[in-house]
């Protein structure tokens, strides 16, 4: 059942390995665990989730973190990737604070930086046994996409991806003027 919030959810960016970060990432893991057998051993360095390669983001409900989601840089070396790439990582809300929306705020936050960034497309892995996860995602505009990477190889790993697009009001003042005729 989910717990009573009072406030809506305030998303900051920190540090991939901030304390508020690392919680919510050891929970994900355990997640991993839980439907899997085992953690996600996909190599994470905390420096790619850095401006300007990366972002991680917290969501803190009445103060306590309660959601998290990032996007990387993909290694350009990576099998199946595209130049223009993110790559989401490390989505994850806590089961008190489920069904209340957060992830697709996350979701479309992480989307929106990404595309500023100038990012063309977001891919992004889960897990057949995640069906929730793949709902949001596919609810979202993600389609099925060749498996990349460590996942390639992976009979449990579901690869999605979303084109990006910069909103209009996320564009610069110039960029949105329509041409004199």
């Amino acid at each position: 059942m989910a717990r009573p919030y009072r406030h809506a959810m305030l998303l900051r960016t920190l540090a991939y390995n901030h304390p508020d970060a690392a919680k919510l990432i050891a929970e994900v893991q355990q997640e991993y665990v839980r439907r899997y057998g085992d953690p996600d051993i996909t190599p994470v360095d905390p420096a790619e989730f850095a401006a300007p390669r990366g972002l991680f983001l917290v969501g803190y409900l009445d103060g306590e973190p309660v959601a998290c989601g990032g996007w990387r840089v993909p290694s350009e070396d990576t099998e199946h990737v595209l130049p223009g790439d993110a790559e989401m990582k490390r989505m994850y809300v806590v089961p008190a604070a489920r069904g209340r929306g957060l992830a697709r705020r996350v979701l479309a936050e992480l989307e929106r930086t990404a595309a500023e960034a100038g990012h063309r497309r977001m891919i992004l892995e889960t897990g057949t046994k995640q069906p929730e996860a793949i709902a949001l995602y596919t609810s979202a505009g993600y389609q099925p996409t060749t498996k990349f990477g460590v996942y390639r190889d992976d009979e449990n790993s579901v690869c999605l991806a979303k084109p990006l697009v910069v909103a209009e009001s996320d564009r610069p003042e110039a960029a949105r003027q329509t041409p004199a005729c």
